[in-house]
């Protein structure tokens, strides 16, 4: 016969179990989407939650779970890269935040060649 499971959050989650997890899920949300009647909206659509599930995500009364958490997954990054935190994985770089870096990279190399060839028509002393 197998034992009751419990709603207990495993011992790799940071001190206070499941309480650290809602707060740490909400602390993303709220940095992602602020604390709006337009943020609770977002949820429902990114989610499928009703808005009283949404506000609980936000308050940190509640964190998602099951459906819910894999349809924050699929729309936040920031959601997506704090599970890992939270289950002692190493971050990955998602692809916005490589197509940020290629930007950045892009721009740095045009920079680069700019000065560059400013650099070759001044005449040299």
């Amino acid at each position: 016969m197998f034992p009751k499971a419990g709603r207990k959050i495993p011992a790799a989650f940071p001190k206070g179990g499941a309480t650290a997890y809602a707060d740490t899920i909400a602390d993303v949300l709220r940095s992602e989407l602020g604390d709006s009647h337009r943020a609770h909206k977002t949820l429902m659509r990114w989610t499928g939650a009703n808005e009283r599930t949404a506000k609980n995500w936000l308050s940190g009364v509640n964190g998602p779970s099951g459906e819910h958490l894999l349809r924050l997954l699929r729309n936040s990054d920031r959601v997506f890269e704090c599970v890992l935190m939270l289950s002692g994985r190493q971050p990955i770089l998602s692809r916005n935040n490589l197509e940020e870096l290629l930007s950045v990279l892009t721009n740095t190399v045009q920079v680069i060649a700019e000065t560059m060839h400013t650099d070759d028509s001044l005449p040299k002393q």
